[in-house]
């Protein structure tokens, strides 16, 4: 069987269900648009188990999302969407490509978080665009841009005192959103949340907890990982018992 889909970190298999898919994490990781390559044993496992409970707990404080169940170490299952080609990206602190465009220093904490949209096209290198852009593209409605606008934020929000909570600084993220196939009129939170697509400095030190640790060659890119699932999994423990 071949997947009906295969990204740079993930694959999406057809089930039994017509109405949901197999998300299956893969080992490679990618960065700088895929010109830098690596495999790490066990990058799969732990995004997967990362973004299954980050997508649980926000299923549970309200957010809807495409998540329905945890399948195995690496795969879950999921319902399926056609993926909005609007990826919203949220910002807390400088770091990263903002940097690069703006020549600000790392580590300046914003007034209030910076929402920026990209086109997601791995060809274009997924390619900053606004408003204007998207009502061209015909990428999604002004309705549909408002609610994205909108969902991240609150998603922020949320992740931002969530991580607060296991001493993490969540300092910019990527998601994406799609219409369920069961429902085109409503726009669900999909794709994962996980270090690959968050920036996480340890709150008291600054250390990269994060894909910055395979980006800048700083090592231990799975070691961190390993110390954020662990600091996530104690955050539910203690809020269960």
């Amino acid at each position: 069987m071949q997947p009906i889909y295969e990204g740079k970190a993930k694959r999406l298999w057809e089930t039994e269900d017509p109405s949901t898919l197999r998300m299956e994490f893969k080992n490679d990781a990618t960065a700088f648009n895929g010109e830098k390559k690596a495999t790490f044993e066990s990058k799969g496992r732990l995004n997967n188990a990362i973004s299954t409970l980050i997508y649980e707990y926000l299923e549970k404080v309200g957010i809807p999302t495409h998540f329905v169940r945890q399948i195995d170490d690496i795969n879950v299952e999921v319902k399926r969407v056609e993926i909005l080609m609007v990826e919203v990206i949220v910002r807390n602190v400088s770091a990263g490509s903002f940097c690069k465009r703006t020549g600000m220093e790392e580590g300046l904490a914003f007034s209030k978080p910076i929402i920026e949209f990209s086109y997601k096209s791995d060809e274009l290198g997924d390619p900053l665009i606004n408003d204007d852009y998207i009502r061209e593209m015909k990428l999604a409605t002004p309705e549909d841009l408002a609610h994205l606008r909108e969902s991240a934020l609150k998603v922020n929000e949320i992740l931002t005192e969530f991580f607060s909570e296991v001493g993490l600084m969540l300092v910019d993220f990527k998601l994406e959103f799609g219409r369920l196939q069961s429902d085109p009129s409503t726009i669900v939170l999909a794709d994962e949340i996980s270090p690959d697509g968050c920036r996480l400095w340890d709150a008291k030190t600054g250390e990269k907890m994060d894909k910055d640790r395979f980006r800048r060659d700083l090592g231990g890119v799975m070691e961190a990982y390993e110390d954020v699932l662990a600091r996530i999994k104690n955050r539910l423990a203690t809020e269960s018992n």
